[in-house]
């Protein structure tokens, strides 16, 4: 499958500071203050926008967005950006509620994975696979790619002492790790999700013909911040799934203890802690990645076949190889305009260099966490991104673009349509990934099973119908 939908869903961390004296509001109170206007407007907290996404509000009080679903690479960040426009939106519309009855409190969102008691929310990643694809025969293979990926992908974090459990040595004290999330995965292939968070969920949920497609769900992955980080992690995960589809041969490599091994690999940025395998061999995260890079070179060099986003493919190899020789030589600042935990490292060290502050000085916590403030000019990842100093991937009129208009190549289009013309022609209506649906029952449902179709008869025919 050389053309695949994808698709990220983003739960966002929720938080609000007072002035003195003002009374403290939890996360629920915010929640709904922050999707006033989204149940005022749509009498749900649970919409699809015009723009094919979804936003709701989940479990935790965590507003979550999903993107539309996307055929290619840039549109995929330009719709995950959208998405972080669309709530800081919403934060802002709350606190201008707020301040209308008297409540003094800024509204703080977060594109981050945990919080400072230690809940987990996630980012997550979907890939239409065909349905002959077996996710769990191939989930052995992609184990040791998405325990090892985190060297490019991961957000950073500075992790106050190692947890007791699954063996893992005891660190005296704090440590910088790659990833946020590595510490709250339980599981390698399974189809829960909350109760024993996989990295790879296999719950038959296609949301499409289920006799063409199935849907990979992968919750193993960081909430990223820099559009090449974002980029680099959804490439590099459809080339290996792409080349495992087309039979490439790879060396065997399966991990013994999926969960024991993403935890040794994010606290080590030298990227070589031994990791065991099913043969008793080790590997390190470094050696895995060279082979997966290895392996993936060897099938772009076949040729053969043209694709529209190949230059965009050639760049994110290119950044793939260049990010695994800054790890093996340490020159971390090399990378650290492309790759999330590099810049927030090259922060953290710019302030320990200046002050001798060690790891856990609150300072450096409020680092980690304002990089992931989405709001321009307050988070850091923005004023980074202001000055020039991190990479981008699309622009912001494409961004701004992407909050209003569907994915104009899937069926996100369609989707996208009906919502506009149902909300101009004023007319109550119920949409998912797959059916549009008018409330009243007066015109008929209509299913959307090929993520693929762009053109839809019955979609005009319905469109006309709305204004009658």
């Amino acid at each position: 499958m050389l053309r695949r939908i994808v698709g990220i869903e983003t739960e966002f961390g929720i938080t609000s500071v007072g002035g003195e004296g003002a009374r403290s509001l939890g996360a629920d109170e915010i929640a709904r203050y922050l999707f006033r206007p989204v149940v005022e407007r749509w009498r749900s907290s649970n919409v699809f926008l015009e723009n094919g996404s979804r936003l709701y509000l989940d479990v935790g009080s965590h507003p979550e967005y999903a993107t539309a679903e996307c055929d290619g690479l840039r549109q995929l960040v330009a719709h995950d950006r959208a998405g972080e426009r669309i709530v800081d939106d919403l934060g802002l519309c709350a606190e201008q509620s707020l301040a209308a009855e008297g409540i003094d409190a800024n509204v703080y969102l977060f594109k981050n994975n945990t919080d400072t008691v230690g809940n987990s929310y996630g980012c997550h990643e979907n890939y239409l696979l065909d349905r002959a694809t077996q996710v769990r025969s191939i989930g052995t293979t992609l184990l040791p790619f998405l325990v090892s990926r985190q060297l490019y992908c991961g957000a950073g974090k500075i992790l106050p002492g190692t947890p007791p459990g699954l063996g893992l040595d005891q660190a005296p004290g704090p440590t910088f790790c790659f990833s946020q999330r590595a510490e709250h995965m339980w599981d390698g292939v399974s189809s829960a999700t909350t109760r024993s968070r996989p990295l790879i969920n296999t719950r038959d949920e296609p949301h499409a013909d289920s006799t063409r497609f199935r849907r990979m769900h992968v919750i193993v992955g960081d909430s990223n911040m820099i559009e090449t980080t974002t980029l680099l992690k959804i490439a590099t995960t459809r080339l290996v799934l792409e080349m495992l589809e087309a039979g490439v041969e790879l060396r065997p490599m399966a991990v013994a203890h999926p969960v024991r091994a993403i935890r040794e690999i994010s606290r080590d940025l030298t990227g070589t802690r031994p990791v065991t395998m099913t043969d008793g061999t080790t590997m390190n995260a470094l050696e895995i990645q060279r082979e997966f890079l290895a392996a993936v070179h060897r099938y772009l060099d076949t040729g053969g076949w043209e694709r529209d986003d190949r230059v965009v493919v050639n760049q994110c190899v290119a950044l793939w190889e260049r990010v695994l020789d800054a790890v093996e030589s340490g020159d971390h600042d090399s990378i650290a305009a492309d790759i999330d935990w590099a810049a927030k490292l090259r922060l953290i060290r710019q302030v320990q260099d200046r002050t001798g502050v060690d790891l856990d000085h609150p300072r450096l916590a409020q680092i980690d966490l304002t990089y992931h403030d989405i709001r321009p000019g307050r988070g850091l990842h923005s004023v980074l991104e202001r000055r020039g100093l991190v990479s981008r991937v699309v622009d912001d009129a494409e961004v701004e673009h992407a909050r209003a208009v569907a994915p104009e190549t899937t069926r996100a289009a369609l989707r996208g349509r009906f919502i506009t013309a149902a909300r101009e022609a004023g007319r109550d209506h119920t949409v998912d990934w797959v059916h549009l649906k008018v409330t009243d029952g007066a015109l008929p449902t209509v299913a959307l099973t090929d993520p693929f179709a762009d053109e839809d008869p019955r979609v005009d025919d319905l469109i006309s119908a709305l204004g009658r």
